[in-house]
């Protein structure tokens, strides 16, 4: 080989390795594409959810750089996806499956679930065994694994957020860590620290993981009378007579559900619909809500529907478990007059329209969320990032929890006895107050 030729062939090669350098591996050209699709397409609503982006970029740019296998980059890539505080937010294909560390094992509760009422901590539903501990509903829990139980379930969720568990609101986050955020592998423990509201005492208890997908919440603790099923809907009467109706989802044969619940309820006085823990799905929501108007009667954008509508005073419960179609179900009673709204906090915020991105390695498909349904809502900020909330807030009661009695129901029921307040509720219905 002559000079000439050395020389082009060194250069050649010098060219090729700046070129190499310059070339961004797959894994971080994935990382920079969805930094820039997802500012791009979501870019409002980060901002509406406070999300600093621009940190975002930086952790998630510099963690790209030391991703070496597959499974690290589908974690890291999980992990920006939790950044985007959207509950609908997910890999919806992979070529790359998540290691598998059950071991064999199931995916379980350690039987009891938690909620957060004033600030503070308590046990809102147990499996006997476990109440026989001490951990009854109830029972204030000041401890999570020598933790504070507030900063246990903040950490928790956080926790979860990095798995890639999208939380659209902080009161969405907490409430998934006080229910799926105490879920581990069967065989792991969990130990709680209680206090006695009455001496102030303090006892300790471990409990172990098992029996599966004990951490999934039901949504209501109230049970009604003669209680009756249609699909996952529960109803009945409340010992006053008002009717009861547990919503815990939305499939497309809503309407119908309603108009055999509403045809078994009969002319009752008032109508309790309570959506808690609903976690949505889909259906025709204008024939939803011209169940609970006179056949035929036009009311706003709603005609009225189904062949026993039940026209009379209702209040809508809510948590921070009503997601998605729940929270549009639920809500629109609330936006568009034709209820009363009560719960511990707004509904999860998770609720809007959605688009799909493939990275360019071709890995990972991915759905997130791109803008709010129900602008309207709100004051026109729509639900995503939001949430719906209640006309009147109404903690949950540590007593009533212990007497297995739900504080909602039972301002729900007092608001159907003695009125709404003046002015809040739009629709007129014909019952006359006390």
């Amino acid at each position: 080989m002559n000079f000439q030729s050395t020389f082009i062939a060194v250069g050649l090669m010098a060219a090729h390795a700046v070129g190499a350098q310059e070339t961004p591996r797959p894994y971080e050209a994935d990382v920079a594409f969805l930094l820039k699709e997802f500012e791009a397409k979501a870019g409002p609503l980060l901002k509406k959810k406070g999300v600093d982006w621009a940190a975002v970029k930086v952790e998630c740019t510099r963690a790209a750089k030391n991703v070496k296998t597959d499974e690290e980059h589908l974690k890291l890539v999980m992990r920006l996806i939790g950044q985007l505080r959207d509950g609908h937010a997910g890999i919806r294909d992979s070529k790359v499956k998540w290691p598998d560390e059950s071991q064999g094992r199931k995916y379980s509760g350690p039987g009891i679930m938690l909620l957060i009422s004033e600030g503070k901590v308590y046990v809102s539903a147990a499996y006997d065994r476990v109440a026989e501990q001490g951990l009854g509903p109830g029972a204030e829990v000041v401890k999570v694994d020598g933790m504070p139980a507030m900063e246990w379930l903040r950490k928790r969720a956080k926790e979860k957020q990095d798995e890639g568990s999208g939380y659209s609101t902080d009161h969405q986050a907490l409430y998934a860590a006080c229910h799926w955020g105490l879920a581990g592998w069967d065989g792991t423990t969990i130990t709680f620290e209680t206090k006695d509201t009455a001496t102030g005492a303090v006892k300790e208890v471990k409990l172990t993981r098992g029996g599966g997908t004990n951490f999934v919440p039901s949504g209501r603790v109230y049970n009604p009378v003669d209680r009756k099923r249609v699909g996952r809907q529960t109803y009945g009467k409340t010992a006053e007579g008002f009717g009861y109706i547990h919503l815990r989802d939305v499939p497309d044969d809503l309407p119908q559900q309603l108009d055999q619940m509403l045809k078994d309820l009969g002319d009752v006085p008032g109508l309790i619909l309570d959506v808690r823990a609903n976690g949505g799905g889909a259906c025709d929501h204008e024939a939803v809500f011209g169940r609970f108007l006179a056949k035929g009667q036009t009311w706003k954008q709603y005609t009225g529907a189904g062949d026993h509508p039940y026209t009379g005073p209702m209040v809508v419960i809510v948590d921070a478990g009503v997601r998605s179609a729940g929270e549009t179900i639920g809500g629109m009673f609330k936006e568009d007059g034709r209820a009363y709204m009560i719960g511990d906090s707004p509904t999860a915020g998770t609720s809007s329209q959605k688009t799909e991105v493939t990275t360019p390695s071709g890995l990972f498909t991915i759905r997130y969320s791109v803008a709010s349904n129900m602008g309207r809502f709100n004051a026109g900020r729509g639900i995503e990032g939001i949430g719906v909330p209640p006309h009147e807030i109404v903690p949950m009661k540590a007593e009533d929890l212990r007497k297995k009695e739900d504080t909602e129901v039972k301002r729900a029921v007092e608001l159907l006895q003695k009125g709404f307040p003046k002015g809040v509720v739009e629709y007129q219905h014909t019952v006359k107050w006390e």
